[in-house]
């Protein structure tokens, strides 16, 4: 009960900046570092000190005078609060480069996310696989979901197929789709839509670089 009060009450800011924390505490971890302070935290990430005190308060959990936080139950906390220990399914829809790319990323399970396959419409592709995950027929999805429990779809088609790929995994059973197109995505209401803004998140970072 906690955990989904809290998950509620956490902007997505909040949720982005302890997703950096917890990487910083998983390089603590493998250099053998017991404890860091929320001032190594914000200069390593080049933000306030109070702010990373801040998100800290967040998830209950009280460093010691002079001494910091313990790396492993700050770790912890972050992954009990942000349901990392809750294993979610997921397949690629996309067995493009980007597509293959995300399945060959081996770090996502440490964050709860299984990818379970991808799926394209590419007769050349369909039967291959990619980091141990095979490549299905996208027409078969709609059973792969019902068989096997699927919630989350990771959508990397391009983007004139983006809208129809969106409905067709809606109709599919799908309720959480992680958008990687650059197209918004008209879905109902019951559906969630995670837009990842590559080129946004670049064009932020250069705004400045004349």
């Amino acid at each position: 009960m906690y955990n989904d009060f809290m998950k509620k009450q956490i902007s997505d800011k909040v949720i982005n900046r302890l997703t950096l924390y917890h990487c910083i505490l998983n390089d603590y971890i493998n250099k053998g570092e017991e404890y860091i302070s929320s001032g190594q935290i914000a200069s390593l990430l080049r933000i306030d000190d109070s702010q990373v005190r801040k998100d800290i308060n967040l998830l209950n959990n009280s460093g010691k005078s002079r001494v910091g936080y313990i790396v492993k139950e700050l770790k912890k906390s972050i992954e009990t609060t942000l349901g990392f220990a809750k294993n979610k399914r997921a397949y690629i829809v996309g067995a493009g480069n980007l597509g293959m790319a995300l399945a060959k990323y081996g770090n996502f399970a440490n964050y709860g996310l299984n990818i379970v396959s991808l799926f394209d419409n590419d007769i050349n592709k369909i039967g291959k696989e990619i980091n141990n995950k095979k490549i299905l027929d996208v027409k078969e999805l709609p059973v792969y979901v019902w068989q096997h429990y699927i919630d989350i779809a990771i959508l990397t088609v391009p983007a004139q197929f983006a809208q129809s790929t969106a409905e067709f995994l809606v109709k599919a059973g799908i309720k959480y789709i992680w958008n990687f197109t650059p197209t918004v995505l008209n879905v109902p209401d019951d559906v969630q839509v995670w837009n990842e803004n590559l080129m946004g998140n670049f064009l932020q970072f250069t705004y400045d670089i004349n």
